[in-house]
């Protein structure tokens, strides 16, 4: 059994009788490694044999992950909510989400997961992408997303030349097709609420650097911070504050991994004045210092 497999193994084995008092978080496949290559892309059976075509609710603190039914059937628990999925359905599993999964034994389709670093590279702000993936979510799936699925399937499979650019641009172009059949589905949402919070996110991309609060920013908009929360809450289940702080732990995050810049150059160029408090903010949210996050990405951890 492979490296990554044994993980994903170990960490979907049955619970033990005993009481589970709190819900797991799985660091899986492509919570460190070779960052600008992290995705992960198996058949369904691939990961079901191991668990008897089960998987009790669970999150991933660092991966965004993208399921696709091509036959059979079973049920999907996203954030609580359960979801019937049968034939050509997609299921979209945003990072720290808790979802779990029962399956009918045979089903056929792939899973692909996804590190938050390459997320980042792949969405651009200004095309609202994140905002459409942000949610948990079942959507149907077409022809050219089983297309893509199949050939990231191959492709990670295989060491070919050029291997890692078309993992980036097969994902890229997949996660573009699922925001779009989400961002349909729920284009229900009023458009007064729709256009707040995309002028929400575009300002969050200009100042997220200058440390603005939850009061800048729903001055700006003309709204109160406690509206601005619910907006934010209500579009991606976290409140104005988090997506703040999310942002800039973000960004520390791909300056940890694709730089060799010490911690404390990163630290100001992310509008700390004080190093120390930049490290215990992002241990805080990471549950890692800086430069214990660094150290397990260049090991390999």
């Amino acid at each position: 059994m492979d490296q990554l497999r044994f993980i994903l193994y170990k960490s979907n084995m049955p619970r033990s009788p005993e009481r589970q008092s709190s819900i797991r978080t799985y660091p899986l496949f492509g919570e460190a490694g070779d960052l600008p290559d992290v995705v992960h892309c198996e058949t369904i059976a691939a990961r079901s044999l191991l668990t008897g075509w089960q998987f009790a609710p669970h999150r991933h603190a660092r991966l965004h992950q993208i399921l696709l039914v091509e036959k059979g059937a079973g049920e999907a628990t996203l954030e609580g909510q359960a979801y019937r999925l049968n034939a050509m359905r997609v299921v979209n599993v945003p990072t720290g989400h808790v979802h779990g999964f029962t399956f009918v034994p045979g089903m056929q389709g792939f899973v692909l997961t996804i590190a938050s670093e390459m997320l980042d590279e792949a969405l651009s702000p200004a095309a609202g992408l994140r905002r459409a993936l942000a949610g948990s979510n079942v959507v149907r799936a077409t022809a050219q997303m089983r297309g893509l699925m199949a050939q990231l399937h191959a492709e990670y499979a295989g060491r070919h030349f050029a291997r890692a650019h078309l993992l980036r641009a097969l994902t890229s172009a997949l996660l573009g097709l699922v925001a779009r059949e989400l961002a349909d589905k729920t284009a229900a949402d009023s458009a007064g609420t729709t256009d707040l919070f995309r002028r929400f996110e575009a300002l969050l991309e200009q100042h997220y650097l200058e440390h603005w609060s939850v009061a800048d920013y729903a001055a700006t908009l003309s709204v109160s911070p406690t509206h601005l929360s619910r907006l934010t809450k209500a579009a991606t289940g976290h409140a104005a504050s988090e997506l703040i702080q999310e942002r800039i732990v973000r960004e520390a995050r791909r300056n940890l991994v694709y730089t060799n810049l010490p911690v404390s150059t990163i630290a100001y160029a992310l509008g700390f004045n004080d190093p120390a408090y930049f490290s215990r903010l992002f241990a805080s949210a990471t549950g890692l210092s800086p430069r214990r996050f660094r150290e397990k990405v260049v090991r390999g951890e």
